[in-house]
């Protein structure tokens, strides 16, 4: 008696070929593609959101301290002590750049603001090989206006302000050093910056080129850049400068 044949039942196993795999692979980089920009652009709302958080308290601790001093502006730089300068922000040490001592109790805004995490805008990039620190660690990511806290004077009275909600009190700062070690003329750093005014570009347009203001009102919003502004020594950095009629009290 011949022994029964046995019948497989299992399908043949089939490998995807060469062609195949590249077409996956090629679909695969085409929607990566398609999705990076959209999450670069929702990673960069999330940080200009936050920026505008940041803004709002700083602000309110602005406004409350002009409601303790019968609504006069504290000034850009005050006192000097202690081998350094007493500035709005608190106290900085002279010395060797990203060497410096900083003492943020002594500005003006911290009885009302202290230390909440609100200081530095989380698109100031500090790890970027082209970036240079002005203290020890992270001082103040965003600056004020020179002309409503006049430096060796006194602050404005912010009821004679021409229009509140189109006076800039704080927006994003930077500025573009090539003189002060490390940086050089063949090599410009970016670093933090304290004050805006008609004279230079420190504005940081760092939020798909435009800079979350703080204005008199209370109100936070997107600026962009006067014409002709930018420092043309970091132009990817989008340093410039506010346009006049929001930097004029």
């Amino acid at each position: 008696m011949k022994p029964m044949r046995t019948i497989s039942t299992e399908c043949p196993v089939r490998a995807f070929t060469l062609v195949e795999l590249l077409v996956v692979l090629v679909v695969i980089a085409i929607l990566a593609a398609l999705t990076l920009p959209a999450l670069v652009r929702s990673r960069s709302a999330a940080r200009a959101s936050v920026c505008t958080s940041n803004l709002r308290q700083v602000g309110l601790a602005t406004q409350l301290y002009w409601d303790d001093h019968a609504g006069i502006a504290f000034v850009e730089r005050g006192a000097r002590t202690n081998n350094g300068w007493s500035y709005w922000f608190g106290w900085l040490e002279d010395g060797t750049e990203g060497e410096r001592r900083f003492d943020p109790t002594t500005g003006a805004l911290w009885p009302y603001l202290q230390s909440r995490g609100v200081e530095v805008c989380p698109a100031l990039n500090r790890a970027n090989p082209r970036f240079k620190s002005k203290a020890r660690g992270a001082a103040f990511g965003y600056g004020y206006n020179l002309r409503v806290g006049t430096r060796g004077s006194t602050g404005i009275a912010i009821a004679t302000l021409r229009s509140p909600a189109g006076c800039a009190i704080f927006a994003d700062c930077a500025e573009v050093n090539d003189f002060q070690s490390p940086a050089s003329p063949d090599h410009p750093l970016l670093e933090e910056f304290y004050y805006f005014d008609l004279e230079g570009p420190t504005v940081h347009f760092r939020h798909s080129h435009r800079a979350e203001t703080w204005f008199a009102d209370g109100h936070v919003a997107g600026t962009i850049p006067a014409p002709g502004s930018e420092d043309s020594r970091m132009p990817d950095e989008h340093i410039a400068r506010l346009p006049a009629e929001l930097i004029l009290p």
